[in-house]
């Protein structure tokens, strides 16, 4: 009866069919803006997530070796780079640890997320583990030979290992899966390998490059050393890809306490013993630990909710960024020579990319 009252009060020059008929249009425009504008706000939520995380590891990327460097004291770390290196596994570990009680918490424990002692399970953490604590502490000693910008250059090189360890370990793990580096993927390599020589050219001495050979080995190691664990890490994650990634980093980050804490006991048992375990520590020390945690969380992070040309755009970004802060910190000389040669690493990183090769249907 309402209806009724409010139709012949508002409609009385319409018949019943003009009001049947304006009734049906309006439902249908409902129902077909509805699902369209809950379709806009979830892409908008996604892009704003992806920005926010570019945005974050692109500043985390850029300011880790500027702060590195930036902890030294003429010339020299005041404190034990492997006290750093155990601070750090230790931040990523309680991380991890929380972001998995707060899944315990919203949807219980499951077999998926569940904190098992198997061998099974643990005894694949190890190796990765113990490469990345080799590959950490020589990050430190590099800056002996390299500057920040020279090393976010050289950093790339990792790109190369991780190529062609993919093709060696994770084809014969994962048959399947082409892992087949294509033509222009090996076209990257070379240009990767140009651009990096060419951001090193030294024309005001009469060394061709700017960094030594020790500089060059160092990155190189870092470069296999970085490559191998990331690979051996994806292969142990693409073996269970139900399992919450939380747990697999939890073991992972153990072992890393556990082989730091060697380090310590094999490097600066008595330094530490005598001056404590955070002698030499600085404001900058403090923010370094936690940008080199906040890194490994923001990648991870980067894999789940984002994608690769998100790690394009922030290594690209974050060498020129760098350059332009050094500039301004370490009385850095921003080269013709650099400033090509950061474009050709950006462009075959770009090229590395989107150079997959695609499965065949």
């Amino acid at each position: 009866m309402e209806y009724r009252r409010v139709k012949d009060q508002i409609y009385d020059d319409l018949s019943q069919k003009d009001v049947e008929s304006l009734s049906g249009r309006t439902l249908s425009s409902a129902n077909t803006i509805g699902p369209a504008s809950a379709g806009g706000a979830k892409a908008n939520s996604s892009w704003k997530l992806k920005s926010v995380v570019t945005l974050a590891l692109t500043l985390l990327t850029s300011s880790q070796a500027i702060l590195i460097v930036w902890s030294k004291r003429a010339g020299k770390y005041e404190y034990s780079v492997t006290t750093a290196n155990f601070s750090v596994e230790a931040l990523k570990c309680l991380l991890s640890l929380a972001a998995l009680f707060r899944t315990w918490n919203c949807h219980g424990v499951t077999d998926d997320n569940r904190l098992t002692t198997s061998f099974d399970e643990v005894g694949v953490y190890p190796i990765p583990a113990v490469l990345y604590m080799v590959k950490n502490l020589l990050q430190y000693y590099i800056f002996v030979y390299v500057d920040a910008p020279a090393y976010q250059i050289l950093k790339n090189l990792n790109i190369i290992s991780t190529g062609v360890l993919y093709r060696i370990i994770l084809k014969k793990n994962f048959p399947p899966v082409p892992f087949r580096l294509s033509e222009i993927q090996w076209a990257a390599f070379v240009l990767l390998c140009a651009g990096c020589t060419t951001a090193q050219l030294n024309p005001s001495s009469d060394h061709v490059l700017q960094t030594p050979i020790q500089g060059w080995m160092m990155a190189i190691v870092m470069a296999l050393l970085s490559g191998f664990a990331g690979v051996y890490t994806e292969a142990i994650i693409k073996k269970r890809p139900s399992r919450n990634i939380n747990v697999q980093n939890f073991w992972l980050y153990i072992f890393g306490v556990i082989f730091n804490l060697v380090a310590i006991c094999v490097q600066d048992y008595d330094a530490v013993m005598n001056k404590g375990f955070f002698h030499g520590y600085s404001f900058i020390t403090v923010l370094m630990i936690l940008n080199h945690a906040l890194s490994g969380i923001a990648v991870s992070m980067v894999m789940k909710y984002a994608d690769n040309i998100v790690k394009v755009y922030s290594t690209s970004v974050a060498m020129l960024l760098t350059a332009v802060v050094s500039v301004f910190l370490f009385n850095f000389h921003l080269s013709l020579a650099f400033f090509l040669g950061s474009t050709v690493v950006s462009v075959s990183v770009y090229l590395h990319s989107i150079g997959k090769l695609q499965p065949q249907k």
